[in-house]
């Protein structure tokens, strides 16, 4: 849609989509008005035979919603798709903020025309300001059909998501929604929203999620901003791409968290597959895999590090965090070890993807998962911070991890999907023929074996 009327002229923004159960779309977006005030207006397509919906028409009365009493003209944006109430209305929210607290308002309507603003919030976080793209719905456990917008069951757990203005990344926490009083609760307040867990630890904001009722799935969409200079996006004259959709689930092993996975289409994209088993990978080692075209890759990998390593490690009280650390190039006892990727055979460009072990004074390991900017291009206008957080890694599992390259972007999955991370990185020798792929171990005490499958991966055909 296009900016065309008084209240969209500086922008259409963040919208979602309901559909009705007679078939109708009802699309409730926010309109930036001629002065600069965010509204929320109403669309319809044009021709809904139409299956990728191209054209759309404004309601002539919008917009149908202002900011209300005391919540800023630019603080009030990104409805969500609505759901049923028990009483029958359909029910939506949208982000805000008041002072620093950011809230989740709460609107009721029977004919997404006339619209009430109910008391209270359904959530809110204090000192997380602005929430933008807010998102709440119901998720499964794997097998469970627990993905239809409108589940009212209190034991069905929800996601309660935001993505924070203040700082760009989109958080998310689980609890239980109550749907006669509005409200959701977190089940840990620890990791609530916006002080808690991320979906993606990288280059990944904006998110929202739909039911696709067809495959019986949630799926979620992000988007990827560039972190190179607005002159060089200018030259190349665009900016910004879409995520892979993930699937969505709830992880049933840990109770509290999501699994994130590439959509299943994803894999048709396959072809000339390579397969590496069992490889030894000595302290200090860095190995080249020979597989031909590497800028578009999908790439699955497990690492198993042996007992006697992790044994004879000695505790410590060691405070490691990826975005503090000298990455890949950093070495501990139990890491840093996994792939580089987007690497250029002199290794003077690379994007590692790797794990970082730390036992602690307790005796208990714990896992980090982290992307390496630091040494991805040598561009000297572009992001080269380091990325990652912690993952679980349960006892008796591997450490896992599933990586897509596609040119320049990098998005991996650790452990199933639990922890993610989205990198855009710029690389100036490392791409096309001259991109290479390798698996490394700067660990001073273990010794890793991985098992490695690889694909090529074809472009999707667009008509």
């Amino acid at each position: 849609m296009t900016t065309d009327q008084w209240y969209d002229t500086n922008g259409v923004w963040t919208g979602s989509a309901t559909i009705l159960p007679d078939g109708r779309i009802m699309m409730l977006y926010t309109g930036s008005t001629n002065e600069s005030v965010q509204v929320q207006n109403l669309a319809y397509p044009a021709d809904p035979s139409d299956p990728l919906l191209i054209k759309w028409v404004k309601y002539p009365n919008n917009p149908i919603i202002v900011p209300p009493p005391g919540i800023g003209p630019k603080d009030f944006r990104d409805p969500t798709t609505a759901w049923l109430t028990p009483e029958g209305k359909w029910r939506f929210i949208i982000g805000s903020k008041q002072n620093t607290t950011g809230i989740s308002l709460v609107f009721d309507t029977e004919d997404f025309k006339n619209i009430t603003l109910v008391d209270g919030f359904l959530h809110e976080v204090k000192g997380t300001g602005m929430w933008e793209c807010v998102d709440l719905y119901p998720v499964s456990k794997p097998g469970e059909d627990r993905v239809k917008t409108s589940v009212d069951e209190l034991e069905v757990k929800y996601v309660m998501k935001a993505s924070l203005d203040d700082d760009r990344n989109d958080y998310y926490a689980i609890g239980t929604y109550d749907p006669v009083n509005g409200t959701w609760v977190p089940d840990d307040p620890a990791l609530d929203v916006g002080i808690g867990l991320r979906y993606d630890y990288g280059i990944y904001y904006a998110s929202k999620t739909f039911n696709d009722t067809n495959k019986n799935r949630r799926v979620l969409w992000s988007w990827i901003k560039e972190t190179d200079s607005n002159n060089t996006d200018i030259q190349k004259d665009w900016a910004s791409v879409q995520g892979i959709p993930r699937t969505v689930m709830l992880d049933n092993t840990t109770g509290n968290n999501l699994l994130q996975w590439p959509v299943a289409e994803v894999d048709t994209l396959r072809s000339n597959h390579s397969v590496f088993q069992n490889l030894e990978i000595n302290s200090g080692a860095v190995v080249p895999l020979e597989i031909g075209l590497t800028s578009q890759l999908d790439i699955v990998a497990e690492f198993e590090v042996d007992k006697e390593s992790l044994e004879r490690a000695q505790k410590t009280d060691e405070v490691y965090a990826c975005n503090n650390s000298t990455g890949a190039a950093g070495r501990g006892a139990l890491g840093p070890f996994g792939l580089l990727v987007l690497a250029y055979q002199d290794l003077s460009e690379q994007t590692p993807i790797y794990f970082y072990i730390v036992k602690g004074s307790d005796g208990n390991l714990k896992t980090f998962f982290c992307a390496d900017h630091s040494r991805s291009s040598e561009a000297d206008d572009v992001d080269k911070e380091i990325y990652g957080s912690t993952v679980p890694v349960l006892e008796g599992e591997k450490v896992t991890v599933r990586i897509l390259v596609d040119h320049s972007i990098v998005e991996s999955f650790s452990q199933g999907g639990r922890t993610c991370i989205t990198s855009r990185v710029y690389p100036t020798k490392a791409f096309s023929d001259d991109a290479k792929i390798f698996l490394f171990n700067n660990a001073t005490e273990a010794n890793i074996t991985a098992s490695v499958n690889i694909w090529q991966m074809n472009s999707t055909s667009t008509n």
